[in-house]
C-alpha cells in the first residue's frame, strides 16, 4: 500500500497537560488496526522536513517515514507540533512517532524511546557572511542562537549528554556570553541575516540544514570544524515494547538493503547513514 500524506496544523494538536504514557502493545495494535501512521516531525527545517512548492511535506526525514508506513503496510499523516512539545514525551496518542532527527540523549530517554538510529550528521556554527569571524573559537563570549529544547542548546549550556552507541566524543570548545533560544533554525536564521552582531553573532545548527539555507539564498558562513555529530533516531512515547521492536526492525532493514544510504545520498549528497 502507498501511503498517503497530510499535514495537520499545529495549534489542532498541540495542547493536552495531564498526559499518560503508552501501554504495551496498544499503540501498534491501533495503528494496524486503523491502518495509519501518525508522524510528529517539522514543517520548516529543510532538507529534513518541509512544505514544498505543492504545500506538500518533503525532505530526508519524511522520505523516512513514508517507508516506515509503507513497510508497515499503513497510510501516513503527518503533524507539526512544536518541537519542545515532541521532546516532552507522554504523548496520549495525539501522534504515534517522531521522525524529526531526534538525538537519543540521557535526559530524554527518560520520557522517549528510540529503536532506530536512521543517520549520523555533523552540528556547526554558522555566522553571516560579512562577519568578521573566521573560527568557532571567535564566538566563545559571542551571542549565539540555538533552537530551544534542543541538542545545540545544550550544548551551548555545557549540559549535552548523547549515550547512543558510536557516538563520536566531543568537547565544549565554543562557551557563548549569552544564548539567544528561539522556536527553530529558521528563526535563528533570519536573526543571523540581520547583520553581523545585530541581534545575535552566530548560530548553530545542523550543517546540512545550514548549507541548504546557504544555498537557498541566507548570506551565512560556516565556521570552523563541527561541533560535534549527533545519532539521529526514531523516537516513541515509552511503554510500548511491540512497537519500539517493530520500528527497531525495520530501521535495521533500511540499514541493510541501502534504502538508508540512498534517501541520504538523494537529500544531502552524502551517506550520512554509517555514521563517522
Amino acid at each position: 500500500m502507498k501511503p498517503y500524506t497530510k499535514l495537520i496544523a499545529a495549534a489542532i494538536i498541540a495542547s493536552a497537560s495531564s498526559l499518560t504514557p503508552a501501554l504495551a502493545g496498544e499503540v501498534l495494535d491501533q495503528i494496524m488496526s486503523e491502518g495509519m501512521l501518525t508522524v510528529a516531525t517539522d514543517a520548516n527545517w529543510a532538507p529534513q522536513s518541509f512544505l514544498n512548492d505543492d504545500n506538500e511535506m518533503d525532505g530526508f526525514d519524511v522520505d523516512v517515514a513514508k517507508e516506515i508506513a509503507s513497510r508497515m503496510s499503513v497510510d501516513i499523516e503527518f503533524v507539526t507540533p512544536d518541537w519542545s512539545i515532541i521532546t516532552a514525551g507522554n504523548w496520549a496518542g495525539r501522534w504515534d512517532i517522531s521522525v524529526g532527527s531526534m538525538t537519543p540523549t540521557t535526559a530524554r530517554a527518560e520520557v522517549l524511546s528510540f529503536p532506530g538510529v536512521y543517520y549520523f550528521t555533523p552540528t556547526s556554527f554558522a555566522v553571516h557572511e560579512e562577519s568578521p569571524i573566521q573560527d568557532k573559537l571567535e564566538l566563545n563570549g559571542a551571542r549565539i542562537c540555538a533552537t530551544t529544547a534542543s541538542t545545540y542548546e545544550l550544548y551551548l549550556q555545557q549540559d549535552l549528554e548523547i549515550d547512543a552507541v558510536g557516538t563520536p566524543p566531543f568537547e565544549y570548545d565554543v562557551v557563548p556570553g549569552e544564548i539567544s533560544s528561539m522556536k527553530d533554525t529558521s528563526t535563528c536564521l533570519n536573526d543571523v541575516r540581520l547583520g553581523a552582531g545585530v541581534r545575535v553573532d552566530g548560530v548553530i545548527g545542523s550543517l546540512p540544514a545550514l548549507l541548504a539555507a546557504k544555498d537557498a539564498g541566507f548570506p551565512i558562513r560556516i565556521v570552523g570544524t563541527p561541533a560535534f555529530y549527533e545519532p539521529l533516531s526514531v523516537a516513541i512515547d515509552k511503554g510500548d515494547a511491540e512497537l519500539d521492536a517493530k520500528i527497531a526492525e525495520i530501521v535495521a532493514a533500511m540499514h541493510a538493503d541501502g534504502t538508508l544510504t540512498e534517501m541520504s545520498i538523494k537529500w544531502y549528497g552524502i551517506d550520512y547513514s554509517a555514521g563517522m
